[in-house]
């Protein structure tokens, strides 16, 4: 399979990977053959691309590092988590609440571990419509993936998990108008906006009553290294570990996501601007270990290479994540040739030859 943009998609395409509403009900299933129509409602739902299978890709296979079930069962653990009314009085709800997505946090550190050596190498397939949940769900697993990296015990992943999927709780007590203006915030709207790290800190602290380490990771996820961040402009390692963590994923997802006001970056620019604030905005041993779980050109994805040539990847290497397996597809006149698969990270022959930049 291989992904394909959206304002590239065709008719007559044959869908590789299932395509979910904002619930967990399918929309488009594997093996649907594209129409106009179908194109039309991914286009206005605002989904980056679908993952296709076609002859030059149907061998390649693209892994999510946890199931599909599991994530959309934690996103609709998510949205509870996100409906804040007169019920929040009752501790017992809270109570229940807080351990549903307890279990699914749990339940994605065991996928995760079970697939500890597997790179984030896939483009998440999710809508405007879904965004605020997946984002959830996405910044936990990327942040469980780093904590899992860096040697963190099970009580402290599930105290990073549970700061993880609740960093934006706060944003519930931000005018709605405000958290999803499509366009520039005015500097007023801006510092409302800012207060969600504080008012999701006081919430998860007062509320549901979860580990000091969970809440003060909220508090802490819009701090930056050098101090230029918010709410209390704390800096190195004044910040805790699990912020540090926590702002990195956030970042990532939030710039590879589709949003009503600017388009998904792709993963390799997403990647260039994390190591480009490397040291400024983020902890630097943190963003060289982010760099090594995360492909920058997932498998499945079309590249430009030095030599005029484009290509799909097919494989990625943890410890050479910019120069990955590829298969040629087209020459550097756009004609298709004849598949080969180049190894540019160990045949010292194709040392000059390197990725470009993203194709469609």
């Amino acid at each position: 399979m291989r992904y394909v943009p959206t304002n590239c998609l065709k008719p007559g395409m044959e869908l590789a990977l299932t395509v979910y509403n904002k619930t967990d009900v399918p929309y488009l299933v594997k093996g649907t053959i594209l129409t106009e129509q179908y194109i039309e409602t991914i286009r206005k739902q605002e989904f980056s691309g679908l993952y296709i299978d076609d002859d030059i890709s149907r061998d390649i296979e693209v892994m999510s590092v946890i199931s599909v079930k599991l994530r959309y069962e934690t996103m609709n653990g998510v949205k509870k988590l996100f409906v804040v009314d007169d019920k929040d009085k009752n501790e017992a709800a809270l109570a229940a609440k807080k351990r549903e997505i307890s279990v699914q946090i749990n339940s994605i550190i065991d996928e995760l571990l079970e697939n500890r050596d597997m790179m984030i190498n896939m483009i998440d397939l999710k809508s405007f419509d879904n965004y605020t949940y997946a984002h959830s769900v996405n910044v936990t697993v990327l942040s469980l993936v780093i904590g899992i990296s860096m040697g963190l015990d099970r009580k402290q992943l599930s105290e990073l998990g549970l700061g993880a999927i609740l960093h934006d709780i706060g944003k519930v007590f931000v005018p709605k108008e405000i958290v999803n203006k499509p366009g520039m915030l005015t500097p007023a709207e801006f510092e409302e906006m800012k207060s969600h790290s504080l008012r999701g800190y006081e919430y998860a602290r007062d509320k549901y009553r979860i580990p000091m380490s969970s809440y003060i990771a909220i508090l802490d996820h819009h701090e930056k290294w050098d101090g230029s961040g918010y709410p209390n402009g704390a800096s190195g390692g004044r910040i805790s570990l699990f912020g540090r963590i926590i702002s990195i994923a956030d970042v990532y997802d939030a710039l590879t996501s589709e949003r009503s006001y600017r388009p998904a970056m792709s993963p390799s620019e997403a990647m260039e601007y994390i190591f480009g604030n490397s040291g400024t905005m983020f902890d630097a041993e943190i963003v060289d270990i982010f760099k090594k779980k995360i492909a920058p050109y997932p498998v499945g994805t079309t590249v430009r290479l030095s030599n005029g040539f484009t290509a799909l990847v097919v494989e990625n290497y943890e410890e050479f994540c910019l120069r990955p397996k590829v298969r040629l597809i087209f020459d550097p006149d756009g004609n298709p040739v004849e598949p080969a698969e180049l190894n540019l990270h160990n045949d010292s022959s194709l040392l000059n030859i390197v990725i470009t930049g993203t194709a469609t």
